[in-house]
């Protein structure tokens, strides 16, 4: 009996889907829908090789590499690293793929000792990863150390462990229903907007974000790696300025996607203290994906979060009457977004599962 060897090639970044050399991140685009839809029957929470590949030709911000695992001619698996570019940063995100056709033979470890070697050979002393879980009971659950939520184990998820890797953190996936009644959305609105007072205003723009607004916006955003609730993940606190919002609107709507943001602006201030996105791919009929929410710390308690979400959701109903929902991950301790999402409609349909290995 013939036995295939597994050989394992850098992952090309083509420029354009259409060039000679594009079939391999096609066919990466494919695997990550394809594995979400083994997981946990969602395909559209994955990004398609279009809507990737302007993150993977800019590498300012985040450094983007990949690995194409190969039985014969087939490719059997896929690894994913990124860096963070920051001057400090000491992580590399890792996403390994292989389906479940040929899972257990060796090959998500191979994948795995490589992205140790990769890490290290690129300084950097942590590995980071997620892992995917439908909204199910099973024989064994697995609770994170900060001990709000509980995943059932899947094969990857004992793989990780196994290897050493902490179980961190869950974070919820929900879904709203862009087509259910609008009034209770309504009726949040006005309840935030009379709890906010005079002092808040709200912001709305399609991307690109007005010259005006950039270095405000930046401000919000670089607040998310350091505000929002990430148990015991090690995050790098991110550097932002007008020109890598620039550059993040232009990797988000490279592939013809639409980007709607709704900001909070603190009157007397002029700041903005909270934020919500609202992303679409160039197929208006398809899933939209709330990217980031956040209040700034000193100004919570004035109901922006529900201000933001709820603003920016009955403005995209208009705006894309064809998506049919709304996808969104929040960490199970953050109560007080998950208190928004359950109030005005969000269910939840699968889990996220943050790990951690120091190297």
């Amino acid at each position: 009996m013939t036995t295939v060897a597994l050989t394992i090639s850098a992952l090309t970044v083509p420029k354009s889907l259409d060039d000679v050399d594009g079939a391999d991140f096609r066919a990466y685009g494919d695997l990550n829908r394809q594995i979400c839809d083994e997981l946990v029957g969602l395909p559209d929470i994955a990004p398609d090789a279009a809507q990737l590949l302007a993150g993977w030709q800019d590498g300012t911000d985040t450094l983007h590499t990949g690995f194409v695992a190969r039985l014969g001619d087939e490719i059997a698996g896929l690894l994913t690293i990124d860096y963070a570019q920051e001057q400090d940063a000491h992580a590399a995100e890792i996403d390994l793929m292989v389906p479940e056709r040929h899972w257990g033979r060796g090959i998500e470890d191979a994948l795995l000792d490589l992205a140790e070697t990769e890490t290290r050979a690129h300084g950097r002393s942590l590995i980071q990863t997620w892992t995917l879980h439908r909204p199910v009971e099973a024989e064994r659950m697995i609770v994170p150390r900060t001990g709000w939520g509980r995943i059932p184990a899947i094969p990857l998820s004992d793989v990780l462990e196994a290897r050493g890797y902490e179980f961190e953190q869950v974070e919820r996936n929900s879904e709203f229903d862009l087509h259910s009644d609008p009034a209770p959305l309504r009726a949040a609105l006005e309840a935030a907007q009379t709890a906010a007072g005079p002092d808040y205003r709200v912001l709305q723009w399609l991307a690109p974000t007005p010259p005006e607004h950039r270095e405000g916006f930046a401000a919000i955003l670089a607040r998310l790696s350091t505000d929002a609730p990430s148990g015991e993940m090690d995050f790098v606190a991110e550097v932002w300025d007008a020109e890598r919002v620039v550059r993040r609107e232009k990797r988000l709507t490279g592939a013809g996607q639409a980007l709607s943001v709704v900001a909070v602006q603190h009157v007397p201030s002029g700041d903005l203290v909270a934020y919500n996105e609202l992303l679409i791919a160039s197929d208006r009929t398809g899933v939209t994906h709330q990217l980031g929410t956040l209040v700034s710390s000193a100004h919570r308690g004035h109901r922006l979060g529900a201000l933001v979400k709820c603003a920016n959701l009955l403005h995209w109903r208009e705006l894309m009457p064809l998506s049919p929902v709304v996808s969104t991950f929040n960490a199970e301790e953050n109560r007080p977004m998950l208190g928004i999402n359950e109030a005005i409609g969000f269910t939840a349909v699968s889990y996220a599962g943050a790990w951690q290995k120091r190297i």
